[in-house]
């Protein structure tokens, strides 16, 4: 049997659809997985030792200039990648309207969730088969229930796989244990006060751990500098993806806001604290096979004293 995923973005999604195909692999011996996913995120799926293929696309960018010679050939390309390998089932499990689009370019019989549990109802018209399964249950848990149902084997009671090996790409700020945080966050409603993350960093340096501010973008990279610069920490080079996923797996523990990066490290098994400003953490907290904390929620900013008490249990 040959299967095709598809979730494209973001990096935290990926990362939550990553045991599923653990599952998948365990319970249909033999089975060759493939996964289409955005290329900035092309790492996650790659490193998952049960996918096959990777194919990527570059949605975001073709998106702004789809009329331009460059973007038109890479779409020729792209649909000639799709065409290559017939599957026995393409398995939505973005749930989107666009994603569907995607899976129509693929050779095979299409299969997502049905109207009543799918992020966009319109997008179920798209599969031939489909699979009711509850949105009030985690994102790891809805993708695995939902290939469970599509493939049609029990699904496992054992804690999420992520399947994730590691490739000797760390960045480490030296022979010390190492502490990252991950300050950063695509809107500033997910934000926590910098004041907070230096003590952070000053009560993990009390443990005997060095610091790692991790960042993405120039204007991140200013509030790491600052925040390392006022607890004597570090902050890496620019990493890739893949970079800073070996990075975060090397890590005793790990702080992060609600992030595609802190799901990585719960992923990776790192002892983890998820801190949500802006968002309830109940159907996207924290996820690993470590420890795991989530903290906050919609108009719920943590307190310094929580994430204190929180790291507590993390050691």
């Amino acid at each position: 049997m040959r299967v095709l995923i598809v979730k494209t973005s973001s990096m935290g999604d990926v990362v939550h659809a990553l045991p599923a195909v653990s599952d998948m692999a365990q319970a249909i011996p033999g089975i060759q997985i493939d996964w289409l996913v955005e290329k900035s995120f092309a790492a996650m799926p790659s490193q998952h030792r049960a996918v096959d293929r990777v194919i990527t696309l570059q949605w975001r960018k073709w998106r702004k200039s789809l009329r331009a010679p460059e973007t038109k050939q890479a779409l020729t390309q792209w649909r000639q990648e799709m065409r290559q390998q017939r599957y026995d089932l393409i398995i939505d499990m973005q749930g989107l309207v666009k994603s569907a689009l995607f899976t129509c370019f693929a050779q095979g019989p299409r299969a997502g969730y049905d109207w009543r549990s799918i992020r966009e109802p319109l997008a179920s018209l798209f599969y031939g088969r489909k699979a009711r399964v509850s949105r009030q249950l985690h994102a790891v848990d809805r993708c695995r229930q939902l290939a469970a149902l599509l493939l049609n084997y029990p699904l496992p009671a054992t804690p999420p796989d992520f399947g994730l090996v590691t490739q000797a790409n760390a960045w480490k700020p030296g022979e010390a244990p190492y502490a990252v945080l991950i300050p950063c966050a695509s809107r500033p409603e997910k934000l926590w006060p910098q004041s907070d993350w230096v003590s952070v960093a000053q009560h993990l340096r009390q443990q005997g751990m060095d610091i790692a501010v991790m960042w993405g973008s120039p204007q991140e990279e200013q509030r790491a500098q600052a925040i390392a610069q006022a607890c004597g920490g570090h902050v890496p080079p620019f990493l890739t993806v893949a970079q800073a996923g070996d990075t975060l797996a090397g890590a005793r523990v790990v702080v992060g806001l609600d992030t595609g990066m802190t799901h990585l490290a719960a992923a990776h098994g790192r002892n983890t604290l998820g801190i949500y400003c802006d968002h309830e953490p109940g159907l996207a907290g924290v996820t690993g096979s470590g420890k795991v904390v989530s903290l906050g929620g919609k108009g719920q900013v943590p307190s310094l004293t929580d994430v204190l008490a929180s790291l507590k249990k993390l050691s």
